[in-house]
């Protein structure tokens, strides 16, 4: 029986026959079907008037027209399910079969989908016909299979919450040929033990996918005693983003027609042909490679520098790298070719150390005057809720175009961490470093005074002033740097999903919008260079005039100019064999190299 308050699927199906009114009009016993009421009519008891009702009444091909056809109010909409379908034409030139219990006779499938199941009671039993059982979108989380019809072939529990193979082991339908457990919480390997052939039999078609299975050579070892399986489906399990994952299924596998929805031609069994020999090659871990491309559409820092040439303002140094984030766990980095400089590395280091708490440094970039961020609130949000580690490309200087040129091969262990990670999606930010270097005088006393000095001698001779020229050409003083200043320029999140089906590349161009820069501040004019300034402005204004029509065409073409967007590009690459195991060919052989050492 069904427990007190849980939604069971006789409970459900009942309702749904409510819903559907197969005792209204025009179907069920009602007056208006000639063939119900023919069987109690004596054509010996003719009353007067009676040949009127007859007329009212209606042949069951009648009335079955008034379902079929769209004009009618009394059609089937065109999205009617197969089943829905049955029952009412069944309801019109049949009723008796529809009436009370004797509807369960009729089904021998039974689709209730997304109808809050909680619970296969043992109602289900009175389906004593019943050969396919489709359940999906429900909130079923055990199957006592002592409650399913004996008949079933067909098991579909796609979208539950089945975590445990158990109960429905104990008497496991004989003839089933397809089991649909996808999408729901499967953990490995404690059910691998629960797919063999003791328990299907007859199983031909297997679906697991998007689960949390782990243990693929555990798994396989069960799965090779179902002799007549020909269509399995695993993707969406952590154990497939392992590098060898289908080749050693497709090999371990020989009677396998379809993985995850794709044929196995003999071309591809013979290019696994051995791998389920080595299993040594199927260790539980994957490897991801990241790259970032170019960079376009970051302002020009050189507008906001506007400084006096004989200022004491600082050196100020501007560079770009980009973030992202990946799962957080226990794991192995691999660099690329491109960051195998030591330079590029400590700068990495440096970077991996600084943007852990990247998204508390924005608001102390604004506080300093930094360009306005381009970012997204939804992504800011969820980074900071979920727990991730930050990678950071080596920075550059500005340019129009930005190469990062930036490779790096992520070796994830925690297969279940990663699965988490790419169902969320990753953060990838634009960082803007700013640097501002400071000459390192000598003592502040002895400076006042030969800059004192400096001044008397510029006014007595002009030689002096030449002089002191070609002392400042003399090689630069020695500049020490403030701790960088980062502004985060553009956030946005990148979608992985895909990366837990079929495809193994997600290649994509982040777009973060146009940046607007704010207007950089005038630098101030010194009062003792107004007079200089006045007998300059003649000639000036003469230069201006002739300049004028230049500036003016300048001025124009920049106007047609339009804002270019800051843009990205980021990838990210499931490795597969046999690409993953030439890199891990070559780790291992560089840690043998060490050990000899």
């Amino acid at each position: 029986m069904a427990a007190p308050g849980c939604c069971s699927l006789s409970a459900a199906f009942q309702e749904y026959l409510r819903h559907l009114a197969l005792q209204d009009f025009p179907c069920g016993l009602g007056s208006w079907n000639k063939s119900c009421l023919s069987d109690h009519r004596s054509p010996h008891r003719v009353q007067p008037g009676q040949e009127e009702a007859v007329l009212d009444e209606e042949t069951p091909e009648a009335l079955l027209e008034l379902l079929k056809d769209q004009h009618s109010p009394w059609s089937l909409p065109q999205d009617c399910s197969p089943q829905d379908r049955l029952l009412k034409e069944v309801a019109v030139l049949a009723p008796e079969l529809v009436h009370g219990s004797k509807v369960y006779q009729v089904l021998k499938s039974l689709r209730m989908v997304n109808k809050g199941v909680e619970e296969v009671d043992e109602g289900v039993l009175q389906f004593q016909q019943l050969e396919e059982l489709i359940l999906s979108a429900n909130q079923i989380s055990r199957i006592p299979s002592a409650n399913l019809p004996r008949t079933l072939k067909v098991l579909e529990l796609c979208c539950n919450t089945v975590g445990d193979l158990e109960d429905l082991c104990s008497q496991p339908p004989p003839e089933l040929q397809h089991l649909g457990l996808g999408h729901n919480r499967l953990c490995g390997p404690s059910q691998d033990k629960f797919l063999t052939e003791d328990f299907w039999p007859n199983l031909i078609s297997l679906d697991l996918s998007f689960n949390n299975l782990t243990d693929l050579l555990g798994l396989v070892s069960q799965l090779s005693s179902l002799q007549k399986l020909r269509i399995l489906v695993l993707q969406g399990n952590p154990l497939a983003f392992i590098p060898t994952y289908r080749g050693f299924l497709v090999d371990s596998l020989s009677k396998l027609s379809i993985l995850d929805d794709i044929y196995i031609g003999p071309d591809e069994r013979q290019q696994f042909h051995g791998l389920a020999r080595q299993p040594e090659l199927s260790r539980s871990e994957a490897r991801v490679l990241v790259s970032v491309g170019e960079m376009r559409g970051v302002p020009d820092p050189s507008a906001l520098q506007q400084l006096e040439v004989d200022s004491e303002a600082p050196v100020i140094t501007y560079s770009y790298f980009v973030t992202y984030e990946f799962a957080e766990g226990e794991e192995e980095f691999v660099e690329g070719e491109e960051l195998k400089d030591e330079s590029n590395t400590e700068v990495t280091k440096t970077h991996q150390s600084s943007m852990v708490t990247m998204l508390d440094v924005d608001s102390s970039a604004q506080a300093t005057g930094e360009t306005k961020n381009q970012q997204d609130p939804a992504a800011m949000e969820e980074s900071k809720a979920r727990s991730a580690k930050v990678f950071a490309t080596p920075g550059k200087p500005w340019a129009d175009t930005i190469d990062c040129s930036y490779t790096k091969e992520h070796i994830a262990k925690d297969l279940v961490g990663l699965k988490s990670y790419l169902a969320a999606g990753t953060i990838v930010s634009v960082v803007e470093e700013k640097v501002l270097s400071w000459p390192v005088d000598a003592d502040p006393e002895d400076n006042l005074v030969m800059n004192k000095k400096e001044g008397q001698d510029s006014a007595k001779s002009p030689v002096s002033r030449d002089k002191k020229k070609k002392q400042q050409q003399q090689p630069p003083r020695e500049l020490r740097s403030d701790p960088p200043i980062l502004s985060t320029l553009g956030t946005t999140r990148v979608t992985l999903e895909a990366l837990l089906a079929t495809e193994d590349l997600v290649a994509t161009v982040c777009d973060f919008g146009v940046l607007i820069s704010e207007k950089p501040p005038e630098s101030p004019v010194p009062e003792e260079k107004d007079e200089k300034k006045g007998k300059d402005k003649s000639k000036k204004t003469k230069a201006e005039g002739k300049g004028k029509n230049k500036d003016t065409a300048e001025l124009e073409e920049g106007q047609e100019l339009q804002p270019v967007p800051l843009t990205v590009q980021f990838q990210m690459q499931l490795l597969r064999w046999p690409l993953a195991v030439g890199a891990q060919s070559q780790e291992n052989e560089a840690v043998a190299v060490e050990k000899t050492q």
